[in-house]
């Protein structure tokens, strides 16, 4: 039966109360608290050099973004994964990395219900850490045995690359994304935030749904959606997954920033990857 106006299923209610409970309001994992990101602003050294000017035009600054996502089946990660082939850091050096999983955990009543499993998040991340600095901790190890070279009693500047860190980290029961950069680039990022939308079981849960990222680099911003949507290959199921589209696109929302200038919804950011 049609709910009548103004009344409110109790299993869509309770099952979005204990959604946001779960999900708190922005919160994620990351190398550097919050506060962190923030406090640059207030270094005007730091706002002067996002933008070099010459003869009135910003100059463009490139970088390489490299992002992929995997449905991982429930399966948790073995200690030999060799995620280098995935990340492809054997070929080329990106200077930011997305990654986005599905079904990190079996999608069970106790996994879709209950606490998140941040082992299993901590296992990625950690995977993901050792395949992107092998080769810093491989120069470091053979600085360690044959010292830096130098020139006229001074040592030479080390050639050691770049470390990646975590700036973002977020899990919604199987869903998981995980932002690096390289190290020297994290001083001009600024509003990391986070935003969940469950549309699985009663139309509010995170079995089905998505995680999304933004953050500012220089003076560009991007959003990072990794999603997991309705399932099924029959005739009309794909109305489901457009319909978990919409919402998403509905319902996410990101703070103005301490500016009150940065974008709320996916659309309205420079640069969208899916």
């Amino acid at each position: 039966m049609p709910e009548k106006q103004g009344e409110v299923m109790w299993p869509r209610l309770i099952a979005s109360k204990v959604l946001k409970k779960r999900l708190g309001s922005n919160n994620f994992v990351a190398d550097f608290p919050i506060n962190s990101f923030e406090n640059l602003l207030d270094d005007q050294s730091l706002i002067s050099s996002t933008i070099i000017c010459n003869d009135d035009h910003a100059e463009t600054q490139k970088y390489k973004i490299f992002a992929s996502t995997w449905n991982v089946g429930g399966v948790a990660p073995s200690d030999n994964l060799n995620m280098e082939e995935l990340l492809e850091t054997f070929n080329t050096s990106c200077d930011i990395y997305v990654l986005g999983f599905q079904e990190v955990v079996p999608l069970r009543a106790s996994n879709v219900l209950g606490s998140e499993n941040n082992r299993i998040t901590m296992k990625w991340n950690s995977l993901i850490r050792e395949a992107l600095n092998k080769k810093t901790s491989q120069q470091r190890n053979e600085e360690n045995h044959i010292g830096f070279p130098t020139k006229g009693g001074k040592s030479m500047e080390s050639s050691i690359s770049p470390e990646f860190r975590c700036i973002i980290s977020k899990q919604m029961v199987g869903i998981l994304i995980s932002v690096w950069v390289r190290n020297d680039l994290r001083t001009y990022i600024r509003s990391p935030n986070v935003s969940c939308v469950g549309c699985g079981i009663m139309g509010c849960l995170g079995n089905k749904g998505s995680v999304s990222v933004r953050f500012r680099l220089h003076e560009t911003n991007f959003c990072f959606v990794c999603t997991h949507l309705a399932s099924g290959g029959r005739e009309g199921d794909e109305r489901y997954r457009n319909s978990n589209v919409a919402e998403i696109l509905s319902r996410t929302g990101f703070p103005k920033g301490p500016s009150l200038d940065l974008p709320q919804k996916i659309r309205d950011h420079e640069y969208v990857i899916n």
